[in-house]
């Protein structure tokens, strides 16, 4: 069989396999050295003859380790094997080109022809392995058949000489080898004239592969200021070729980029740091190339390379740094506790948590003024104020701050202390202050019963400033809605102005302001709690509502009703009631149990509810406090029929005066008959009373005098001022109008007197004067109203014609004067000239 090209380099292979009945016998032969046609090498060859033993499972290896040329004969029958015949002596070097027969195995002669070897060609078509039976006499009456792997498409048989060729080039890491079947068969029978003989090619690698890496790029990490030899990656190429035959497959690994940083192993490729200290600070970032090259990296290799990237990760190894010695900050003195006055930021080159640090205050006068907070995701630390401040106090404090690293690596306290220190600068501005009372909250006490304008209680308050402004009081109404309370706006003093009542509110939680004068918006607030005390101001009242009878064969002496009283007050040794009677009562008496309750008994034998069905028991309730209060309660006791164990029944008297034959519901029916008669006879007596009444005005032609109308009621013999006809009689002599004393007014306004109107004055003036007075008047309401005024002029010659006038004259009125106004007023000269005036009086 031809050994097969693969690149420039070829390893001859040659593997017969044929089937007897006893066992399978292998026949290889293998070069031992790659050929190198440039260099016109010599080829020496190895003969390796395997016979299995299907029985016995038994393998017989005989090596021949000399170049050779074999002969193998088959002695018996069936294509048995009985003998193998080596050279005895060494024949001469195979050389390129050079013929390498094998005759008569297992009924074949298989011939090998022009082993070839060109560099950088495919596999030739001549390059071919000879099939050849014994029966071919070679007039072509036999056929040679192919089978097997790749039979047909890689490998085809002439048929008629049994050469085989390869139709393509043949790459063994596609395939190691392959299993083909051949056979020669008469050409006109298409019988075999020999039996089907197997064999197995086999690929034997030659270095066309080179090393490759699973990845282009790695990225790896190593910490800074590692040792020399520290691990950071290793990488591991891979070789497709045999790594069982030569030195195809055997790996070198080296540098060619990242040196003198760092370093890789030959054998393993892990890749070490090669230089101490390196400083993550001065270079992060590292570009590192690495070769694998296989045949033991000896010159001819096949070589891959890959690119390394190697960050340096930070340690803790830089202590923080302040970029300042002194910091100057500033603060105005009306900064509330917990303000922030200002940063402060110590600088460290490392990273991460490593950067990590925490703000103190470590020295200073103004350790108890000021804190500082360390601000997590900034790092810096924040100043705030602890108490508050006061310009006129202190107007300068200084504060040493120190800045230390939390988490500290023990193998580099060397590089330390990891801690720096700055001092801080706190500058008090003056400003505006708001007023200050004397006290964070007051307490006042006042009795229930002082006068209105009584004071309370007064709040201090001062201008902390320099300038001592003058302070202004004032209530926050939204605590006083009732307005129960005022202040005294210059010197605090807190007064009532209604009358207090404990009983309503026990407690007045008000909230005082004082602001400057100067600056109003400047202010301050303070809370003030008003409790009110007690004073005996309320009777004592019966608990609850008694529903007491006493029944009719009550004996003296019974125990009819238990009472009871409460009271408003709060006296402070405790409620005491005493109870007795209004006036010595025949039929009931009172008896004071001394714990604030009483029992009502009956002081004689029987009662009856025909004679007296209810009686009233004035009960006087009185407490123990000054001053002594006192009440009357009235029971109301009924008599009632009960059983003979005091059980009531009834207390109904006109239920025995009843027929006994007329049921409830009866008496219900007539009852009602009767007062459905009732408001039928009221109806017809109010319709029939309308309709005798007759309009005030019958028609729009009915010229008459002008009659005003009131609906008001007068309050009586003592009403003098509730209706004055006078009013109309002469609008000039109005008085001034005065409450009515039967009515609550309906305004707390002081009614303004309208001046009368001057004599001949017209109209339209009369309005317009009215009309600005309204305008001008602060007891108007805010919208707009009609105002009605009965008034009447005063220049006409003749005169008013209204009969409300006569009442006010005296003596008959002499109307001869109308004959002299002309034609049109004789019929009015007629009516009243003539005759008697008319006299009318209101």
């Amino acid at each position: 069989m031809c050994g097969l090209l693969e690149r420039h380099k070829c390893i001859e292979i040659l593997h017969f396999i044929y089937t007897i009945p006893e066992g399978v016998c292998k026949t290889t032969i293998a070069g031992l050295e790659p050929l190198d046609p440039l260099q016109r090498l010599l080829i020496e060859y190895e003969i390796v003859i395997l016979c299995v033993d299907q029985h016995a499972r038994r393998i017989v290896s005989l090596q021949f380790p000399r170049p050779h040329r074999v002969r193998i004969q088959n002695t018996g029958e069936g294509g048995s094997p009985h003998s193998i015949q080596a050279p005895r002596s060494r024949p001469s070097m195979a050389r390129p080109g050079q013929d390498l027969q094998l005759h008569r195995f297992g009924g074949y002669e298989w011939k090998r022809e022009k082993l070839l070897e060109t560099i950088g060609l495919h596999v030739q078509l001549n390059r071919h392995l000879k099939l050849h039976s014994d029966q071919d006499k070679g007039d072509g009456s036999l056929k040679y058949i192919l089978s097997g792997d790749g039979a047909g498409t890689l490998f085809i048989i002439d048929e008629k000489t049994g050469d085989i060729h390869a139709t393509r080039r043949i790459d063994r890491e596609e395939k190691a080898f392959y299993t083909l079947r051949a056979q020669a068969i008469n050409r006109r029978t298409l019988r075999p004239v020999e039996p089907e003989s197997e064999f197995v090619i086999k690929i034997h690698d030659i270095n066309d592969n080179e090393p490759t890496f699973p990845e282009e790029i790695y990225t790896a990490s190593v910490p800074e200021m590692s040792v020399v030899g520290t691990s950071v990656v290793q990488v591991t190429a891979t070789d497709a070729d045999d790594p069982s035959y030569g030195n195809s497959a055997r790996v070198i690994y080296s540098i060619l980029q990242g040196q003198p940083y760092f370093s890789v192993e030959p054998e393993t490729g892990i890749i070490r740091t090669a230089l101490p200290n390196m400083n993550r600070e001065n270079r992060e970032q590292y570009q590192v190339v690495i070769q694998a090259k296989d045949m033991g990296g000896q010159m001819g290799g096949l070589s891959g390379t890959t690119t390394v990237n190697i960050t340096l990760t930070d340690v803790n190894d830089n202590p923080p740094r302040f970029p300042q010695n002194t910091i100057h900050l500033r603060i105005p003195e009306s900064s509330p506790v917990g303000t922030a006055i200002g940063s402060v930021k110590a600088t460290d080159a490392d990273t991460g948590k490593n950067a990590e640090m925490e703000y103190r205050i470590i020295d200073g006068d103004g350790t108890d003024m000021f804190d500082i907070v360390t601000q997590k995701d900034t790092q810096e630390g924040i100043i705030t104020v602890r108490k508050p401040l006061d310009y006129e106090t202190r107007r300068l404090y200084t504060l040493k701050v120190e800045a230390e690293n939390i988490h500290v690596d023990p193998q580099f306290y060397y590089l330390g202390p990891f801690k720096d220190t700055t001092i801080v600068k706190i500058s008090v501005e003056d400003g505006d202050e708001p007023p200050v009372f004397s006290r964070s909250s007051y307490l006042f006490e006042a009795h229930e019963d002082i006068e209105v304008g009584t004071i309370i209680g007064t709040v201090m308050a001062r201008d902390p400033d320099s300038a001592s402004s003058p302070i202004r009081f004032s209530l926050d109404r939204h605590t006083d809605l009732d307005r129960i309370f005022n202040i005294h706006s210059g010197n605090g003093s807190i007064y009532t102005s209604k009358p207090l009542d404990r009983e309503i509110s026990q407690w007045h939680n008000l909230s005082v302001i004082a602001a400057e004068i100067n600056n109003p918006k400047d202010t301050t607030r303070v809370s003030v709690y008003v409790r009110i005390l007690d004073v005996n101001d309320n009777a004592p009242q019966f608990a609850i509502f008694y529903d007491t009878f006493v029944c009719e064969n009550a004996r003296a002496g019974q125990l009819i009703q238990t009472i009871s009283a409460v009271d408003k007050d709060d006296p402070l040794g405790g409620q005491k009631f005493f109870f007795s009677l209004a006036a010595v009562n025949p039929n009931f008496t009172v008896q004071d149990n001394e714990d604030n309750t009483a029992r009502i008994m009956t002081r004689r034998n029987g009662f009856s509810r025909h004679e007296i069905s209810t009686y009233f028991l004035p009960v006087v309730i009185s407490d123990n406090d000054y001053p002594i209060q006192s009440s009357t309660g009235t029971l109301t006791i009924r008599v009632c029929a009960c059983d003979n164990r005091g059980n009531m029944q009834s207390c109904n008297a006109e239920a025995l005066l009843l027929p006994a034959g007329l049921s409830t519901g009866a008496l219900i029916a007539i009852l009602l008959c009767i007062i459905i008669l009732l408001v039928i006879v009221v109806l017809f007596a109010a319709l029939k009373r309308q309709r005798k009444k007759e309009p005030l005005i019958l028609s729009k032609e009915d010229i008459r005098d002008n009659i005003v109308s009131y609906n008001d009621e007068g309050g009586g013999e003592e009403d003098t001022q509730a209706f004055d006809i006078g009013t109309l009689r002469n609008p000039a002599a109005i008085e001034d109008k005065k409450l009515r004393r039967d009515i609550i007014p309906e305004t707390l306004f002081i009614p303004r007197r309208t001046p009368s109107a001057p004599d001949n004055t017209d109209v339209r003036d009369f309005i317009n004067q009215r009309l600005k007075e309204h305008d001008l008047d602060p007891s108007a309401p805010p919208y707009d109203s009609l105002a009605t005024y009965a008034y009447e002029g005063n220049d006409s010659i003749a005169e008013s014609l209204s009969s409300l006038e006569s009442g006010t004259t005296e003596g008959d009125q002499n109307y001869d004067y109308l004959r002299e106004w002309g034609p049109r007023f004789n019929k009015l000269a007629e009516m009243y000239g003539g005759g008697e005036s008319d006299k009318e009086t209101s």
